[in-house]
């Protein structure tokens, strides 16, 4: 019988993941909250899913019942409340947790402002400009429209009629969303920045996977500061970088 994993797969290369543990004849159960990530992963063959929103007692109740060995979690950078969750149910169902992070991207560039929240980058933003360019999803967008009534908005957003409907209901316009699913190149964002006449970029360090790196390029070619959300500080049980590192912690555990 193989060994069962519970995986959090809330991002492209959690369900990456999920598939690289399938392969390897783990017996995966992905966890996801959208229906556009349960379809991605519906053409995974040999993946369980789960599709229903968890809160720390459900994923305490799953990992109780289902006999699993290992959470492994592979949740948003940025999902701090999902991963906190997630350490406090694999201790009371004495299941193995693992977190795999993605690396972050180092960028040498002094136009980088480093902040620790979206409150405090709504802030800086606005002292840095009035054309500001948001580039970190729809999950907070409410919190920079409270506070930048003042600003010209462009929020890049998926493509989703539940994110348009959300963007729709906060007040924002047509010309205000970019509506496109990413990552871009570094050619195709310098395009969408000078579009919008862009003076700042609001963006989180979500590494490569999540385009980190090519709109920080962009951001340098056209000279506009950049306002850097920090990841959220969480103290990790077996911290993996890799699916090899994943891979390695799981087979010696097993």
């Amino acid at each position: 019988m193989n060994t069962k994993i519970f995986l959090i797969a809330g991002t492209q290369d959690g369900r990456e993941l999920a598939e690289f543990l399938s392969q390897k004849n783990f017996d995966v159960t992905a966890s996801v909250v959208s229906d556009y990530g349960r379809r991605l992963l519906e053409s995974c063959a040999g993946i369980k899913i789960n599709d229903k929103p968890l809160d720390k007692g459900d994923l305490e109740k799953i990992l109780c019942e289902g006999d699993f060995k290992f959470l492994v979690d592979a949740s948003h950078p940025y999902a701090k409340n999902i991963s906190a969750n997630a350490i406090a149910a694999a201790q009371v169902a004495n299941v193995f947790y693992i977190r795999y992070e993605r690396a972050e991207i180092a960028f040498d560039y002094d136009k980088i402002f480093a902040v620790d929240s979206y409150e405090a980058a709504a802030l800086k933003a606005s002292e840095l400009g009035k054309n500001i360019y948001l580039t970190t999803g729809s999950r907070n967008l409410k919190i920079f429209v409270d506070a930048l009534k003042d600003c010209n908005l462009t929020v890049r957003i998926l493509p989703t009629a539940e994110v348009l409907t959300q963007c729709e209901t906060l007040g924002l316009s047509p010309k205000n969303i970019v509506a496109m699913q990413g990552p871009f190149s570094t050619e195709l964002n310098v395009e969408l920045f000078r579009h919008a006449s862009a003076e700042v970029i609001v963006t989180k360090n979500s590494g490569q996977i999540g385009g980190a790196d090519t709109k920080l390029e962009a951001a340098k070619i056209l000279n506009l500061p950049v306002v850097m959300i920090k990841r959220p500080k969480i103290f990790y049980p077996n911290l993996a970088a890799t699916f090899d590192d994943v891979l390695k912690l799981l087979e010696e555990i097993r």
